[in-house]
């Protein structure tokens, strides 16, 4: 499985906040408020960071030696594809948060300056949850053997 890479968060961060910043545009142009944003929206952010560094916490330790269970291969692989899917989906999450603080931005008033903190916030913690997942999707590689450096492959023998 080839990793996610922070450059492709950006372009996905970019383009979900370009396609979502002309829906919020035309939305509120068309009479609309706003979009909601709960403050619920950032803790649960943070809650998702926190959750996906938690689950890689046991494949570090395994792999820094700290093996005194054995470690599940399926749990170990469910865990990389936890970080994968976190990375993506932090990016995403970035893009429209990042796209609600731009289209508050021109008229920040009264309760919109709560409104403009708050998508200020949940685009960082979008962006937490990106970095977990790029962090233990790292933690979950696996270091190569001594015949993988050798160019001897096991696939190479059959």
């Amino acid at each position: 499985m080839k990793p996610a890479r922070w450059p492709s968060l950006v372009l996905i961060a970019l383009v979900t906040g370009v396609v979502g910043w002309l829906f919020l545009h035309a939305w509120t142009g068309n009479g609309h408020e706003p979009l909601p944003l709960p403050w619920t929206a950032v803790a649960g952010t943070v809650a998702l960071a926190i959750a996906v560094i938690a689950a890689g916490l046991p494949v570090r330790q395994w792999q820094r030696g700290h093996r005194d269970r054995d470690l599940d291969p399926l749990v170990a692989a469910r865990t990389v594809v936890l970080a994968k899917a976190a990375a993506y989906g932090g990016g995403v999450l970035a893009g429209w948060y990042a796209a609600q603080a731009l289209s508050i931005l021109p008229d920040v008033v009264g309760a919109r300056r709560i409104r403009l903190l708050l998508a200020v916030l949940a685009f960082l913690a979008a962006c937490g949850v990106a970095a977990a997942g790029l962090v233990v999707q790292h933690w979950c590689r696996i270091p190569p053997s001594d015949e993988d450096q050798r160019g001897n492959h096991r696939d190479d023998a059959a």
